[in-house]
């Protein structure tokens, strides 16, 4: 659900899942992982219309939360829907 900053930002918080085959020492090794994400301006207003039956890439970066969080999340800049 999108929300907004006091200065009136429109930013939504998510939690990201991603699940993945990948071999590590010669083994085919299953990957899931959940994790929080948020998005700010107009990449949160296209997030907030996205479907939640689609596959999407997501482009961003890792840090904390804000400048007082210790709370880690990746900041989403870019996404595109991607065939499943």
């Amino acid at each position: 659900m999108i929300r907004y900053t006091p200065s009136g930002m429109p930013l939504i918080d998510c939690v990201l899942h991603h699940t993945s085959e990948i071999s590590e020492a010669g083994q085919l090794r299953q990957v899931e992982l959940e994790a929080p994400a948020i998005a700010f301006e107009s990449v949160a207003l296209r997030l907030a219309n996205g479907r939640l039956d689609e596959t999407y890439r997501f482009t961003g970066f890792l840090a904390n939360r804000s400048r007082k969080s210790k709370r880690t999340v990746f900041h989403i800049t870019r996404f595109e829907s991607i065939a499943n």
